[in-house]
């Protein structure tokens, strides 16, 4: 089906089924998740492609449960409702995230985040540097309030990383 131009098939990205969402192993580092992402978003022509793929990863993102769409894990400064959730698995000493969202385009956004940052220990989530998102383009193809709404979702996670296992 190619309504509206995109295509139901995303690109073939070899992607590893380590996980549903990050497709990585725990021993790839932010930097080369960040610019396997640049490398994936590459491959398509136009935004409305990247739009679509984005909108995709959303669909893949490991969700919350309800009780865990709460005030804690509510991301403020979004112009859509968002959560994300993490939390820090003591025996390996990484955080593991969750998100949801009620917009397509956010939840796509935060898969991204979350993509990122799954399985990263909490100083390597608290210093992450989010310089691909601008390599792919994305801060140029969002209008403002999204802008805000992705700065919202960086700095609740990161300050969350940065708080220790009580601010997860």
């Amino acid at each position: 089906d190619t309504r509206h131009g995109f295509s139901q098939k995303r690109p073939d990205l070899h992607i590893s089924n380590h996980s549903p969402l990050t497709g990585m192993s725990d021993t790839n580092t932010v930097s080369d998740r960040a610019q396997q992402i640049v490398d994936e978003f590459s491959l398509f022509d136009d935004w409305m492609n990247r739009y679509q793929y984005l909108i995709e990863l959303g669909d893949d993102i490991p969700l919350l449960e309800e009780d865990q769409k709460s005030d804690d894990n509510y991301v403020h400064g979004c112009q859509s409702d968002v959560w994300i959730h993490s939390e820090l698995n003591e025996n390996d000493e990484v955080l593991h995230f969750r998100g949801d969202s009620n917009a397509k385009i956010t939840k796509g956004l935060a898969a991204l985040i979350i993509r990122v940052l799954d399985e990263q220990p909490p100083e390597a989530v608290a210093d992450a540097d989010f310089g691909f998102l601008d390599d792919i383009g994305l801060h140029d193809h969002l209008s403002s309030q999204r802008n805000n709404g992705l700065k919202a979702m960086i700095e609740a996670v990161q300050e969350r990383a940065k708080a220790g296992p009580q601010g997860t």
